[in-house]
């Protein structure tokens, strides 16, 4: 396969899925479009708890957050619905997705007279936006098109023995073809972060490493916290994991070897070509969902433990390295490289079937997590609440 399906947006972008995005600007309004999704087939909501009683970079977080991901991409419209009197402005967040020129409307609850209204107002928009969505027709689009992110959770002693070293060797198949991959998790580099510096493009994309790294120790400091309570998790642990810098380095293994050419902060914009490390939590959902809002159009998630998230507008796809871990959760899991363990699985040949996986869910092939109906969406926070 030497292209993707996907559909070509007004500004270029391109997309591998046409979603449409129901996006509640404040938690106030989150049940709204929670029922606008039920009523609407094909539609996606992304309820969230933030949106009023911020300030500051916290406030900015939620807006680029929402706004980011009512860019990507894989959206080909969006509906944006308020309460009225929330922090985050509507019609700037309406505002900041336009460029884009995908369909964007936007109306509030107060306005329109009440939930009940404001959920027949919102069927209806959704039926007609969604009308015009299904008219477009994908086409065939270069994988040097294509970015996606990676991403471990859940991990055991078979994430950094065999699915992080697959997918690192998938990742390095897409950047030869043009593309771009996002590694995040600035959690799960430390002990490892001067392994990650070594393969930075310039000096200060090194340093700017370093310090996001050493922004995050202080902060867990001023907490008054110990990371190695929550890091590695129990379940790490279990599976047999012993150390932060163990984890770290197997965590590392899943971007490949290409060198590093920037580091981007939470819910940035992703350039499109070679490797980027995004500054975001290790957990999953947070992670994810900065990922989505970054561009990506897709993310390759190991897991040794196994986990059945997914995103909301991004196919997630799941690779483990634990057999018997795929065996149980068949649900959930999309590809087993656990025979690299074996020795019957090359690298090389491990690394192949995760690419070829991401071709396939480039061009409409459906996630686990897709099929489950799996819509995760969780926003980083910085600051207190007012």
């Amino acid at each position: 396969m030497n292209h993707m399906m996907g559909y070509r947006r007004p500004n270029g972008d391109v997309g591998i899925r046409n979603h449409l995005l129901i996006i509640p600007t404040v938690i106030c309004a989150n049940q709204v479009c929670t029922r606008i999704n039920q009523m609407v087939p094909d539609t996606v909501a992304i309820p969230h708890q933030h949106g009023c009683s911020q300030i500051g970079a916290d406030k900015d977080r939620t807006f680029d957050v929402l706004a980011g991901t009512g860019r990507n991409p894989n959206v080909g419209g969006v509906i944006i619905i308020s309460l009225g009197c929330e922090v985050v402005d509507p019609h700037a967040l309406a505002d900041a997705i336009r460029p884009t020129g995908k369909l964007v409307e936007v109306f509030d609850i107060q306005s329109v007279g009440g939930s009940v209204k404001a959920i027949q107002h919102g069927v209806e928009i959704a039926r007609k936006m969604r009308a015009q969505l299904d008219e477009m027709k994908p086409e065939p689009v270069p994988f040097s098109e294509l970015i996606i992110g990676v991403k471990c959770g859940g991990s055991d002693a078979t994430s950094g023995l065999a699915s992080n070293p697959a997918l690192g060797a998938a990742a390095d198949s897409l950047i030869q073809q043009g593309g771009g991959v996002v590694i995040g998790e600035t959690t799960e580099i430390i002990g490892a972060e001067h392994v990650l510096a070594s393969r930075c493009a310039a000096p200060d994309i090194s340093e700017k490493l370093y310090h996001i790294v050493d922004r995050f120790e202080k902060e867990v400091e001023r907490m008054g916290a110990d990371m190695r309570g929550g890091n590695p998790s129990p379940g790490n642990i279990a599976g047999g994991l012993t150390t932060i810098e163990e984890k770290s380095l197997g965590c590392i293994s899943k971007c490949g070897t290409a060198p590093i050419k920037g580091v981007i902060e939470y819910a940035e914009d992703i350039p499109k070509h070679g490797l980027y490390f995004m500054d975001s939590p290790g957990n999953d959902i947070e992670c994810v969902s900065g990922m989505a809002a970054g561009g990506a159009h897709l993310v390759c998630f190991t897991t040794g433990r196994g986990t059945p998230t997914g995103a909301a507008v991004i196919p997630v796809i799941k690779i483990t390295g634990n057999k018997r871990m795929f065996e149980k959760m068949s649900d959930n899991m999309d590809v087993d490289v656990s025979d690299m363990l074996e020795g019957t699985l090359s690298l090389e040949a491990a690394g192949q079937v995760v690419w070829e996986e991401i071709q396939a869910v480039a061009s409409g092939k459906l996630t686990k997590a897709e099929i489950l109906g799996h819509t995760e969406f969780s926003i980083n926070r910085i600051g207190p609440s007012l």
